[in-house]
């Protein structure tokens, strides 16, 4: 596994020594970014406990379970992998020993996508390291392994750690000696941020998270700074690479985040909503009524609503209990999921003029079902609305659109995906409107899945193709 989009969340509370059940609580609030595997990670004394499973993470960890991890510090981890196993031994966190007494260790999760990660993995080996995974993440908890045992010291392994990753992350790491460490890249790629409830310090990829356990967002942790929350709860923050250059991920904002959360100091609410009146404004059609994807097409439905004057009405309904079609492994996990995921409503249907209103199109395989399902209860017609510009570029920064050819607007004109899957007529949303939606500049944001433009270093790239297939 190469590839992760995943939820991570960190708590220290010295005053309890009950963490368990809110990291469990707040990775149930970022169950969307990792349905494959859960698992938590608990300090108590100088001893960290693990618990994880495949599956959702009611399913992965058991009332049972949390009650015999106690501890005053943990963390906790959903898992998405895009490549390689879904199996258990590659299921986070990962507790990993430094010295051979078992005296000094500790236990990471990782979100991102390391580039150089088999240029590291290669000098590791060369070192004597030995792996028993194919994740970037052993490679990370190797190389904080090397860098301890050259300086001794935790803070300093984990800045020559960041020092030498290239590519996209945020990480948070419990030590044995009852430190927590958070670490986001240079560019910011991935989210992470920054919260506080009661008597608890909370670091977690969303701010949902943090709400969902009463607590207050504080900020989001900047890129290329590493947090340190010594074991009494002291913080200290160190920016380790000051870069003018941010790289936002665009599709946080449009698919991968929770509406209610705020990322980088932006409602996503707010741009989904933005994003459909931008596309009522560039694609007007008569209809009888807006027709969202749930459920992340919902709120740009609105916002097209808002300014078309067309009504909107939930003719999909979506099975809860299906997960998110985007982020399974394989593709014909994804087609089966599609099958099962989505029921019509026909006299929603029967008859009208539809405005079907998805976030992307990635391989064309979700709304070309969909379209199909929506004839079949009788619609009229049906105009594809989306939400994000056509991807035509592979992203190595943890998505899962790595090989081009899979990507279909890669090789078709938007007229030709128009006919493939079955629309009476297809807008995308423009990238200017994108980062008009999104409020901050392109400087400041990744759109090389859109554009052809990465922000990595260009000698990466050879590198990254290699490892991909593409």
């Amino acid at each position: 596994m190469l590839m992760e989009h995943c939820g991570i969340i960190a708590v220290l509370n010295k005053l309890a020594r009950d963490v368990t059940h809110r990291i469990y609580e707040g990775l149930i609030a970022l169950q969307h970014r990792g349905q494959e595997s859960a698992g938590i990670a608990i300090l108590d004394g100088d001893k960290i406990s693990l618990i994880k499973n495949l599956g959702f993470v009611t399913e992965a960890i058991k009332p049972s379970d949390l009650n015999k991890l106690k501890g005053y510090a943990g963390i906790g981890h959903v898992r998405y992998s895009t490549t390689g196993e879904s199996s258990l031994k590659e299921a986070q966190p990962m507790i990993y020993y430094i010295s051979n007494k078992d005296e000094l260790y500790f236990a990471i999760a990782f979100n991102g996508t390391i580039s150089n990660y088999y240029l590291l993995k290669k000098r590791l080996v060369n070192l004597g390291y030995r792996f028993h995974t194919n994740t970037d993440t052993e490679v990370l908890a190797a190389l904080v392994s090397y860098y301890w045992k050259l300086t001794q010291d935790f803070l300093e392994a984990i800045k020559k750690t960041m020092s030498a990753l290239k590519g996209a992350y945020s990480i948070v790491i419990l030590t044995s000696n009852g430190e927590i460490y958070a670490m986001r890249d240079p560019l910011g790629f991935k989210p992470l941020v920054l919260g506080k409830s009661k008597d608890s310090i909370i670091i977690t990829s969303e701010s949902i998270a943090i709400d969902s356990l009463g607590g207050e967002l504080i900020r989001d942790i900047s890129p290329g700074e590493i947090l340190k929350i010594s074991d009494s709860g002291n913080l200290e923050s160190y920016i380790v690479s000051n870069s003018n250059r941010r790289a936002y991920c665009m599709f946080e904002y449009i698919y991968f985040s929770r509406p209610d959360s705020i990322i980088n100091g932006i409602s996503v609410y707010d741009v989904r909503l933005k994003l459909g009146e931008i596309l009522a404004k560039l694609y007007p059609v008569e209809a009888d009524v807006i027709i969202p994807v749930p459920d992340t097409g919902v709120i740009a439905a609105l916002g097209y609503s808002r300014v078309s004057g067309i009504p909107m009405s939930m003719g999909l309904i979506r099975n809860p209990y299906v997960g998110r079609t985007f982020i399974k492994p394989n593709q014909a996990l994804r087609e089966l999921s599609v099958q099962l995921k989505m029921g019509v409503v026909k006299e929603i249907v029967d008859g009208k003029k539809i405005v079907l209103i998805d976030d992307s199109i990635v391989r064309g395989t979700t709304i070309k079902w969909i379209i199909k399902l929506l004839r079949n209860a009788g619609a009229k017609e049906i105009h594809a609305r989306i939400t994000c510009p056509p991807i035509k570029y592979p992203c190595y920064m943890g998505i899962d659109f790595p090989m081009r050819r899979e990507l279909i607007a890669s090789k078709h004109s938007v007229e030709e995906i128009r006919r493939l899957i079955g629309a009476d007529s297809l807008g995308y949303m423009t990238i200017e409107g994108l980062i008009e939606a999104i409020g901050l500049s392109r400087n400041n944001l990744c759109l090389a899945c859109l554009t052809g433009e990465y922000p990595i270093e260009k000698a990466q790239i050879p590198v990254l193709e290699k490892v991909f297939g593409v």
